[in-house]
């Protein structure tokens, strides 16, 4: 588990942060969202049942960047005619097209700019499409963007890069853990970061340590979000519910990372419900930063 030293570095971060950022900032409002691919046999929690709820808990906290997980070709697109206002990209696991889930990406068009985009698979071939490796029980993969803040013209543009790692593969989930570090290293020289899945891994796994543990003295390309915010644990930090509301006591398998010139101004774990319903089978997580300008 991570030690009480490394959760009051990461709170250390936070404060600094806050203490140099004294310019006007537009904050970036981000949320993650493993939606519950839509051909599940939910029965009342069916993917047609819960759809319009699904929408307005993202609606409510109304964020500026969205991204999902589990999305299937006919949710991608039904969650684009519902956000008129995103871009959004996204594209199936299974042959890079409509085929399998996606980790699709919603961003506000009015105020981001796309620069550039694509995909990478979590395998020891990335870039073959479809590509599975280690212990993985399905293909997963990567789906980034590279955005221009409209709103911050002078400031570095946003990598944001979305994901979901296998449920099965233990070995899977910490090769991916690595090579998405490896990948966002390699991307953020000039940008700022931003990443966002379920990693099926909680605080203190392999994975976790893997992805945002110092590896020598080369610092990790982000931070953990939500610890920043929150460094006492909780017994109540779990995002994955089964649609049940109270369902609170597991892993936070979701979460949000943010690279260093970041403030983060908020991070939770959204649990909305109604009559004791969820509009997803996981919680929703949330973050609000602020860039520290020079």
């Amino acid at each position: 588990m991570l030690c009480d030293c490394s959760r009051g570095l990461m709170v250390a971060v936070s404060l600094v942060m806050a203490a140099v950022a004294d310019e006007p900032t537009a904050d970036v409002r981000v949320m993650s969202f493993n939606i519950r691919y839509g051909t599940a046999k939910d029965g009342e929690n069916h993917w047609d049942r819960r759809r319009e709820f699904l929408v307005e808990t993202i609606h409510k906290f109304d964020p500026d960047l969205l991204g999902t997980q589990e999305t299937l070709g006919f949710q991608r697109d039904y969650l684009a005619e519902k956000l008129p206002g995103y871009d959004h990209l996204g594209v199936g696991r299974d042959n890079g097209g409509d085929k399998g889930e996606m980790m699709a990406l919603y961003y506000r068009r009015d105020r981001f700019e796309k620069l550039d985009g694509g995909h990478f698979w979590l395998s020891e071939t990335p870039d073959v499409v479809g590509s599975k490796s280690w212990d993985s029980s399905l293909p997963r993969m990567v789906t980034w963007v590279k955005l221009r803040d409209r709103r911050q013209s002078t400031a570095l543009p946003i990598v944001w890069l979305n994901t979901h790692f296998d449920h099965l593969g233990k070995q899977a989930r910490l090769e991916s853990a690595r090579l998405l570090r490896s990948r966002a290293n390699a991307m953020r020289a000039g940008s700022s970061l931003i990443v966002t899945g379920d990693f099926n891994a909680g605080e203190g796994s392999d994975p976790y340590r893997a992805f945002f543990d110092a590896a020598g003295e080369q610092s990790a390309p982000v931070i953990d979000t939500f610890l920043a915010r929150r460094p006492e644990r909780s017994q109540n930090e779990g995002t994955a519910n089964g649609f049940k509301a109270d369902a609170t006591t597991g892993a936070r398998i979701d979460w949000i990372g943010a690279s260093r010139d970041w403030q983060v101004i908020a991070a939770a774990i959204d649990r909305t419900s109604r009559d004791g319903r969820t509009p997803s089978d996981h919680f929703p997580v949330t973050a609000v930063l602020r860039r520290m300008m020079k």
